[in-house]
């Protein structure tokens, strides 16, 4: 296999216009050689369901994965279930997005809607990554606080530097980076797979929580201000991210295609859902382990800071573990220093798929390009803006306090999902249901077509549903009446927001596909009268 680049020796400026293939420089630049067997093929398009499955592995997930756990044991299993087969269905219909239409998400959108309505989403879409790397700089910031010690408020600054990082990574090819990535998530699933067997898990009780109960998104009964529906409605938000939809609409694209061969086109297509569905199962599996990692350390009570920094100490420390498997291994440290590890490397990996997703909807919205790592330092800067805030009001704190606070933040921040989350879904799905845009043969079956739009509906409204509830998160655990009647009011004006744009998005839709039809009429009669 071989890379290619198409970049011209030119020099760049710092911010350029673009409007060519989605991330130009690594467009079909990776050659897949022809009449392999079915496992070698599969090997040649594996790689960009690796970027994508890091997004459902992020610190985000991680805590509300935990959390989650913590509170309610086995029975949001069935919502991580759920989440990840609906993750399925949309990333496969992202990258047949890519592929068959030779554009991503954020240019399709923008080339069937109005200049106003892409600047509008393009803003929701760049929030909603922002929010992401909240969650990302407190995870790689905790991280690198257990490791060595370094001041919260120091690391903050250090997670800054992950654009040198980066720099390294855009020099090495497009094909190492999967490699790497890849590399880093068999780390994060080693690690939890490890500690998961040692704390020896009811395994019973893990496959019955699979199976979804009346309970599973009930709102009757609160532990530690969390009902079941307010703790599905994180894993959900946390997993099933807009970011990841025009990434995968991107990547997919790198694989040299002949797109006058239909059976080519078919074959990208096909191995490019078995690459996704692969990877995003092993992302179940993590977040999964996670769930089970936090039942069974908090399950005794011992432990009383709810976050990552809980989870580590409760793992070097002896008396807080009840398994003797677990307690003699914890005594050499290695169990902490591992968590550690692995929470470092999914930081990382985040940052990666991260800014390439930036990069994608910055050229497909408004048509402006500028050098990946100053795009990672812009929205690293922004992001680092809210934790260092946060570290800095509860310094004066118990450490709990402070620890719980960034949790809460951490939690809270996957709000902004709940917004930019219906403006991709939705058009992802009327585009891949479209002929026009698709083709006969590369539209959504009926099934598909079905399942996405249940999955479209069911997403959007548990999302504005726990809308109320993750607004007043934000006033910590005990709001006054006032707090609670403004969260709710300002919910109930977000929601009408919500459901206004969503109406705009669908009409200018629906006109710019009809134009784009009769325009393919015209050329098609102007071609008969040649």
């Amino acid at each position: 296999m071989s890379e290619k680049t198409n970049t011209p020796n030119r020099k760049h400026k710092l911010i350029e216009y673009a409007n060519g293939p989605s991330l130009e420089e690594i467009n079909g630049t990776i050659e897949v050689p022809k009449n392999l067997n079915f496992w070698k093929t599969l090997f040649a398009y594996s790689g960009p369901g690796a970027l994508v499955a890091v997004g459902y592995m992020d610190p985000g997930n991680w805590s509300t994965s935990i959390t989650g756990g913590q509170n309610y044991q086995y029975m949001l299993m069935s919502v991580i279930l759920m989440s990840s087969l609906i993750a399925m269905l949309l990333q496969y219909m992202a990258a047949k997005l890519g592929i068959v239409s030779q554009m991503d998400l954020a240019q399709a959108i923008r080339a069937r809607t109005s200049k106003s309505l892409g600047i509008v989403l393009w803003i929701l879409t760049e929030l909603a990554i922002m929010a992401t790397d909240i969650a990302e700089v407190i995870g790689a910031a905790i991280a690198l606080y257990l490791l060595f010690n370094i001041p919260l408020v120091i690391a903050v600054f250090i997670t800054v530097l992950d654009v040198l990082v980066l720099l390294l990574l855009t020099k090495i090819g497009f094909r190492k980076i999967e490699a790497i990535v890849v590399c880093l998530i068999l780390v994060i699933l080693f690690v939890f797979v490890y500690q998961v067997a040692l704390s020896n898990p009811d395994w019973g009780g893990v496959i019955k929580g699979l199976v979804p109960t009346a309970d599973t998104f009930s709102t009757s009964r609160s532990v530690n201000g969390m009902t079941p529906l307010s703790g599905a409605l994180g894993i959900i938000g946390a997993t099933v991210m807009p970011h990841n939809l025009y990434l995968h609409s991107a990547i997919s694209q790198t694989r040299k295609i002949d797109h006058n061969d239909e059976e080519d086109v078919a074959r990208t297509v096909k191995f490019a859902a078995w690459d996704s569905n692969i990877q995003l199962s092993f992302a179940f599996v993590v977040n999964s382990l996670l769930l089970i990692m936090g039942v069974a350390v908090f399950k005794s009570g011992a432990v009383k800071d709810p976050s990552f920094f809980g989870l580590y100490e409760a793992l070097s420390n002896t008396s807080m573990l009840s398994n003797g498997i677990l307690i003699s291994v914890a005594k050499s440290g290695a169990l902490s220093a591992l968590f550690a590890i692995a929470l470092l490397a999914s930081g990382q990996n985040s940052t990666i798929t991260g800014t390439l997703t930036g990069q994608v909807i910055m050229e497909g919205f408004v048509h402006m390009r500028m050098p990946l790592w100053l795009r990672r330092l812009v929205t690293r800067l922004i992001s680092v803006i809210p934790v260092l805030i946060c570290v800095l009001l509860t310094s004066g704190k118990s450490a709990i306090d402070e620890h719980t606070a960034l949790n809460n933040l951490m939690n809270n921040s996957q709000v902004f999902l709940a917004f930019a989350l219906p403006f991709s879904m939705l058009p992802l799905l009327m585009m891949t249901d479209s002929a026009a845009e698709m083709g006969k043969r590369f539209k959504n079956s009926l099934w598909i077509k079905g399942l996405g739009w249940l999955s479209v509906i069911g997403l959007t409204f548990l999302n504005l549903l726990g809308l109320p509830d993750s607004i007043l998160g934000f006033f910590g655990d005990n709001p006054s009446a006032g707090e609670q009647t403004f969260s709710k009011i300002l919910a109930y004006l977000l929601i009408a927001a919500i459901l206004a744009l969503l109406v705009w998005t669908v009409f200018d839709l629906q006109r710019g596909n009809k134009r784009y039809v009769e325009q393919q009429l015209a050329a098609a009669a102007k071609e008969a009268n040649k």
